[in-house]
Formats: structure tokens, sequence, C-alpha cells
């Protein structure tokens, strides 16, 4: 998914990698955070009670404890609440759509919609 991923700034080229990646516990795999930081990417993304156990246990060989930012990781609320909206159409809840591309467009109408409504609403 990062693959996909471009980060719009206000002047210049839209970069291909974050500054950070928010996710829940169930990203925080040994391999998610070692791609993440061989592309230099912060890795916002709390350590699993049964992982950091495992660390724990194996003592001074476990490693060091992960960090997150938490401040930052409370922003992922965003985030989620408009996957939420997005997911309000079945179309996109449910992956009816045969190909990728059907999806996609699917997924940018129900975003123009959102953009559309939030628009609506504040200039009211």
């Amino acid at each position: 998914m990062l693959k996909k991923v471009r980060v719009r700034l206000p002047v210049g080229r839209p970069r291909t990698t974050p500054g950070a990646v928010a996710g829940d516990k169930a990203y925080s795999s040994r391999g998610n955070r070692a791609y993440l930081r061989k592309r230099g990417i912060k890795a916002v993304i709390p350590e699993k009670k049964d992982q950091a156990a495992n660390r724990r246990k194996k003592g001074a060989r476990g490693g060091r404890p992960i960090s997150h930012d938490a401040d930052l990781y409370k922003e992922r609320n965003t985030v989620e609440r408009l996957i939420n909206k997005l997911k309000a159409w079945r179309g996109i809840a449910t992956r009816y759509d045969k190909t990728p591309d059907s999806y996609l467009a699917g997924l940018h109408l129900r975003a123009a919609m959102i953009w559309i409504d939030d628009l609506v609403k504040t200039a009211d």
C-alpha cells in the first residue's frame, strides 16, 4: 500500500515517502517496522503486549523497547473517521468491484461526495 502513497505539500512535487506511518497494534510486526525503517519512515505503531512480554523475557538480548509518539498516534483518529465515512457506502465496504481500477474509481467518487458534503455544511 505504501507504494501508492503520495504526500502533497503546499509547494513542489508530491513526495513518495511520508514522514511517519501510524497504524494499530495489528501492524506492529518486526517485518513492518524493518520495512519502514529501511525507507526512513517513522513508525507510530504501539507494541503488542505479548511482543513486549517476549522482548522482556529475553532480557538484554530482547533489544530496546519500542517507542512511539503517543500524540501523533492520537491523530490517527481523524483517518479512522474518514475510513468509516468511506465505508458507509456499501460498494466500498463490501468490495463488490471486480477490478482494482473500478474499486479505486468508487473510492474517488465517494471521497468527492464526502468533500462536497463538507463544503455544503461549512457554507451553511
